[in-house]
């Protein structure tokens, strides 16, 4: 293997979408959304107590992936080592093991929303973009030890509706997630937070949203696509996050 080789062709669109901060953050914002109605929601609260920072906890998913994403191949493949180890960890601290099909959830919601926030924010993908993404996920599966995944985008689309009507359930975990992303982005940035969940969250994970006041930003997004390049709009996505978090999303902008 050629030791400068990367994870992810240097022109993929994979990396295309993954090196600006305004497709990071709108994938951030529904895997948020997603993950705290997912039926395995409860091991991010193993030790019986919501995290003191979900909002940071959930980034970090974010940040991993597009380190992975940019990394040389051996890199990556160790950082992916890395992450099943802590896995197997939190799994040895509970006692059991964290099902299969939610880690299949986590990596299939990374699929879907980077489709989607992309085009959303920019334009529609060609199908044979839509394999490459899969086809990078996928490989960041099978590394991570998951089993029984679609082998093409196509079975992909029917297992993730499959698992969308399985997984799924809004519980008191799901209540008290986003109270905390309430807690933690305030009313104004919460609110945003609803209305990017709004836009791209599918229809079986609404109901969760549902009892919130949601702003329609549909045509505000609109306008932002075609004047996103311009300064100052171009800091504001910035400023939908607290503080703390700035440096982190300043620091995934590639472009």
């Amino acid at each position: 293997m050629n030791p400068l080789e990367t994870f992810v062709k240097s022109d993929s669109v994979v990396r295309k979408i993954w090196s600006d901060s305004d497709n990071i953050l709108f994938i951030f914002g529904a895997c948020a959304g997603e993950f705290a109605q997912s039926k395995s929601v409860d091991w991010l609260f193993f030790t019986g107590k919501l995290p003191k920072d979900p909002i940071g906890r959930l980034f970090s998913t974010v940040v991993y992936a597009q380190q992975i994403i940019f990394e040389e191949k051996r890199k990556a493949e160790r950082t992916l080592d890395n992450m099943k180890n802590i896995h197997k960890n939190v799994e040895n601290e509970r006692g059991y093991a964290i099902p299969n099909w939610a880690y299949q959830d986590v990596l299939y919601m990374l699929i879907a929303y980077t489709i989607s926030a992309y085009e959303l924010l920019n334009q529609t993908l060609s199908t044979d973009e839509k394999n490459e993404i899969f086809d990078v996920f996928r490989r960041v599966g099978l590394k991570m030890g998951i089993e029984n995944l679609p082998t093409n985008f196509a079975h992909w689309e029917v297992h993730r509706q499959e698992n969308l009507q399985l997984n799924y359930a809004n519980s008191i975990l799901t209540n008290q997630l986003f109270d905390a992303y309430r807690t933690h982005l305030g009313n104004f940035r919460f609110s945003i937070l609803l209305s990017v969940q709004d836009m791209l969250l599918p229809k079986e994970l609404k109901n969760a949203i549902g009892g919130y006041r949601i702003p329609n930003l549909i045509g505000m997004t609109k306008l932002y696509k075609y004047t996103k390049h311009i300064c100052p709009i171009n800091q504001l996505k910035f400023y939908l996050l607290p503080v703390q978090y700035r440096k982190m999303l300043r620091n995934l902008h590639r472009n």
